[in-house]
């Protein structure tokens, strides 16, 4: 998936048939949060400092927000526990800003990976609560399944 995603990049914008082609920022958004979803420290290294540059550049908050997050697996990722929890409480702020619940569930989930990493099983599962609570109010199925899953096992 990477390598059609990588095509797409510095690519003119027009024309095209139908729509729009993406713009870098939403290829570097999709590679990013691959790589996150994946865990792949290499292609967060990659691809999220680019996502950061250009949603500051476009000033997109939303994937601002997405770079910050994938700063913050990547630096749980490391061992970096206290950056971690940093970039990801800077994410969850600017989603609630946001009011992007889902994306303030997923935030929720990777800190909830930073407090378990460090021991914290008790602010772990406050955050899988948080992470439940938010996919529950979207109604957002199978991403409350994985979180009741991962409440069982904490």
């Amino acid at each position: 998936m990477s390598a059609t995603l990588e095509s797409a990049i510095d690519k003119s914008g027009q024309p095209v048939k139908r729509g729009t082609m993406a713009h870098d920022h939403h290829v570097y958004m999709l590679l990013t949060e691959s790589a996150a979803n994946r865990r792949d420290t290499a292609d967060l290294a990659r691809y999220a400092p680019r996502l950061a540059e250009l949603a500051e550049r476009d000033n997109h908050r939303l994937y601002r927000a997405i770079a910050y997050r994938a700063q913050g697996v990547a630096e749980r990722l490391a061992g970096s526990l206290d950056e971690a929890r940093a970039h990801l409480n800077q994410a969850l702020t600017a989603f609630a800003q946001l009011n992007a619940g889902w994306q303030i569930g997923r935030t929720e989930y990777e800190l909830a990976e930073v407090d378990l990493a460090g021991g914290n099983r008790i602010a772990g599962r406050e955050h899988l609560g948080r992470a439940l609570a938010a996919f529950d109010t979207l109604k957002a199925g199978p991403d409350a399944e994985r979180m009741r899953a991962a409440l069982e096992i904490v």
